[in-house]
């Protein structure tokens, strides 16, 4: 590996708000937990940083005390158990609810605190007043909850360097001007080139303005967030600094996606044994309570239930793809009315729609294997998950041409993609589909191909590597 062919052992203290399996909402908590191990098989020496949420503290047992720090005001503890830290400090973090939510689904009123907290940790840790023996060359913060951390390195002495991945640049961290002092940020920062954001204080924007290097988690995404109609307000700011901006695709984790050893599957195949799958559709349908059709292709869709993923168009075009005919297994939670209108669609098509208000982790390794089809209208996808998922167990999956749903699915190839975000152009994408599904020798080659595409997360592994020592090597800060 490039990277390391000169002996370095780079440092890197990964920042993040969740963590697979103690605490995830999405791909994040994924990533958080994927990325780290793949640097360190790759040689990094890779440590992650996180709020101590009940969740956390569990998994981490006798974690020992490591530091006590004041951090904001707050009286933290420094958890270490490698490899992992934990910001144990209970008057933020000991609660019940998400990351970010409170049990019924709002947001936490004092998150800016929770996570400002979480980035002055991150700074500290990134600098001579560290308390720690381990000091990391490289600070990588993960979206706006740890956005403030590059800009309270800058004040450090012999700062790490910062990495700012977005993962989504449409949530970003914006809160009142009037906590500026006590997250002890200067008023000078405050400015359209430093903090401020139509009126707001924005963690991302922060993050973005003063990382060495911005990432985002795919090629295609990092392009998009540089125009108007994906930037979300900052992509002026993003072509600016667009000289230190790059796009690596995230992995999946291969041994917990595999058909051939999944253990929440019906019936276990690879490549060579597909006609095995056709257990695992047996299943589903009995689960969602479908007709037992064999001969009926089997549309799946695992996501959250919001505009964002074009649900709509899926609720639009639902009875027009039952009519195909087609069956429709949907699983997912999200926004009321959508749950509402998605629940009405099926009552009216038993039989043909299936829909489970609800999400689980095995139930969804059941729908990627029982489906013939995997659907992703997504208006944007900064990378997803679930199409990559769907080609390893030769499901195919029929996605807009977006974000990283471009530069994984290969039209034609191994999937199906449509441009426009319509229910017209979702349906003709389907149509496509279902012929190819109407030839079975173009089907099986269709099918394995999508499952020899590699999507491990070892190839960014490389790409995060090689840009960790390019930073390392700079100048003194």
């Amino acid at each position: 590996m490039s990277s390391l062919r000169d002996g370095a052992r780079v440092r890197v203290l990964h920042v993040t708000p969740e963590c697979a399996p103690m605490t995830k909402t999405g791909g994040l908590g994924d990533v958080s937990e994927a990325l780290p191990a793949a640097l360190r098989a790759a040689g990094v020496d890779a440590m992650t940083l996180l709020p101590g949420y009940p969740a956390v503290l569990d998994h981490v047992g006798g974690a020992r005390e490591a530091a006590r720090l004041n951090l904001l005001g707050f009286e933290c503890r420094l958890l270490r158990a490698d490899p992992l830290i934990v910001v144990d400090c209970p008057p933020l973090y000991a609660r019940d609810g998400g990351p970010y939510h409170t049990p019924d689904g709002q947001d936490w009123d004092d998150n800016a605190l929770r996570f400002g907290v979480l980035s002055r940790a991150a700074a500290r840790l990134g600098g001579a007043r560290s308390p720690l023996d381990w000091r990391p060359a490289i600070v990588h913060c993960h979206d706006w909850p740890a956005g403030l951390a590059p800009v309270y390195l800058r004040d450090e002495p012999e700062r790490a360097a910062s990495v700012m991945t977005i993962h989504n640049v449409a949530f970003q961290g914006n809160y009142d001007p009037a906590l500026l002092p006590t997250l002890e940020l200067a008023g000078a920062l405050f400015t359209l080139e430093g903090l401020e954001f139509y009126g707001r204080l924005s963690f991302l924007k922060g993050g973005i303005v003063y990382a060495d290097a911005v990432t985002t988690v795919s090629p295609t995404y990092a392009r998009e967030i540089q125009t108007p109609e994906l930037g979300h307000g900052l992509d002026g700011l993003l072509r600016h600094r667009s000289g230190v901006l790059s796009g690596i695709l995230n992995g999946i984790d291969t041994l917990a996606w595999n058909p051939a050893t999944d253990p929440h599957i019906a019936r276990r195949y690879d490549a060579q044994s597909l006609e095995l799958k056709a257990a695992n559709k047996a299943a589903l349908q009995k689960c969602m309570n479908l007709e037992a059709d064999t001969g009926v292709p089997l549309l799946g869709l695992v996501t959250r239930l919001t505009h964002q993923k074009g649900v709509d168009l899926v609720a639009a075009a639902a009875e027009e793809l039952a009519a195909l005919p087609a069956q429709l297994a949907l699983v997912g939670k999200g926004e009321r009315e959508m749950e509402k209108g998605l629940s009405a669609v099926a009552a009216r098509r038993p039989g043909r729609i299936g829909v489970q208000i609800a999400f689980d982790e095995e139930f969804a390794h059941l729908v990627e294997a029982g489906a013939d089809l995997f659907l992703m209208p997504s208006r944007y996808e900064p990378c997803g998950l679930n199409q990559m998922y769907s080609q390893r167990y030769g499901t195919l999956p029929v996605a807009r041409a977006t974000g990283g749903l471009i530069d994984t699915v290969e039209d034609g190839v191994t999937g199906f993609l449509f441009e426009e975000a319509s229910k017209e152009a979702l349906l003709a994408a389907v149509q496509r589909a279902l012929a190819a599904y109407a030839e079975p020798a173009r089907w099986r080659r269709l099918q394995r191909a999508g499952m020899e595409r590699d999507f491990s997360w070892s190839a960014a592994a490389r790409r995060y590597a090689d840009l960790y020592l390019k930073l390392a090597r700079l100048p003194q800060r």
